[in-house]
């Protein structure tokens, strides 16, 4: 077995613009770098979803686009301001849903609670937040120490989309929801892109549910991108080719690092490979292979092939 090779994938998503950028951007805790030289770009208008196992960073990630965590190195660029010196003016155009599911403070109501948000933003939508409590079945009553998880994160998408930010950064946003409340919350969410000019970057490794609304993918893997490219580029060039071949055989070495991942029995194979579908199918066949079956993957699909980090030899 040899560590999976992804030079082939692009990371460069060209001259922008872009709502948040990160260059070189490296973050330790300790010996580690959860964020290892990281070369972030979300374009304005975009909804990227960024994945990875546990522990690829995408938190600390996140937490360093707010200005909750210092960086060591490299630039950070969040809606044209750098966070770490304007934290606050960052976070007032920011929609915020966490990876902690606790809400407000303890002693506070759901209502209070969103009349102490509605101070800091401007923008706020009272109706809009009305509306949105209504259809979560929120009570405006409850204290947020009452709460369990999934109505904390409830109020924690209210609170994100009822002032109509130009950002929203959302960290695992249907942890802890069941199924009907996952559904009205990705319903939720495409109403609102489809009413506000919005920005949206989504970390989660529930990537078949938010896949609907996906246009770009970040694959993030020990703190460093692995990939980053538009869904279409995904959708056209990751691949996996179904063939038959003969016995020992070793395929086209020019295909080397573009092969994502390998599996398959002693006379068949089945393997993703980034690359131009006509060149890969052509270099298969002439090394041999008789093509049976070549389809797309789902952005889930190509998250996990990109994740498992390993090659058959």
């Amino acid at each position: 077995m040899t560590d999976m090779v992804t030079a082939a994938l692009p990371i460069d998503l060209g001259s922008g613009p872009f709502a948040v950028t990160t260059q070189g951007l490296v973050r330790r805790f300790g010996s580690v770098r959860a964020l290892d030289g990281l070369d972030l770009q979300v374009p304005e208008g975009a909804v990227y979803v960024l994945v990875g196992p546990n522990g690829a960073g995408k938190s600390t990630l996140i937490r360093t686009l707010m200005g909750l965590v210092r960086y060591e190195a490299g630039t950070v660029n969040v809606l044209g301001r750098n966070p770490a010196d304007l934290g606050a003016e960052v976070r007032a155009g920011i929609g915020y849903v966490p990876e902690d599911y606790r809400a407000g403070y303890p002693w506070m109501t759901v209502g209070r609670l969103l009349e102490h948000q509605a101070v800091y933003h401007p923008s706020w939508d009272a109706e809009y937040a009305r509306r949105l409590r209504a259809r979560y079945e929120i009570d405006p009553g409850r204290r947020c120490h009452t709460l369990s998880k999934g109505q904390s994160r409830r109020v924690q998408l209210v609170l994100a989309l009822a002032h109509r930010p130009p950002l929203l950064l959302l960290d695992e946003p249907t942890d802890g929801l069941d199924h009907v409340v996952r559904d009205e919350t990705l319903s939720i969410l495409s109403e609102h892109l489809a009413d506000s000019t919005t920005t949206v970057v989504i970390s989660t490794h529930r990537v078949y549910e938010v896949e609907p609304l996906v246009d770009h993918v970040g694959v993030l893997a020990a703190g460093r991108l692995l990939g980053q490219l538009p869904r279409h580029e995904l959708h056209g060039s990751l691949l996996r080719y179904w063939a038959d071949v003969p016995e020992g055989w070793r395929g086209p070495k020019e295909l080397g690092g573009r092969v994502v991942q390998r599996s398959g029995a002693a006379r068949a194979i089945e393997w993703t490979v980034w690359g131009d579908r006509d060149a890969v199918t052509r270099g298969l066949s002439q090394a041999g292979a008789a093509v049976r079956e070549v389809a797309p993957l789902s952005v889930d699909e190509a998250a996990v092939a990109l994740l498992s980090g390993k090659e058959a030899s």
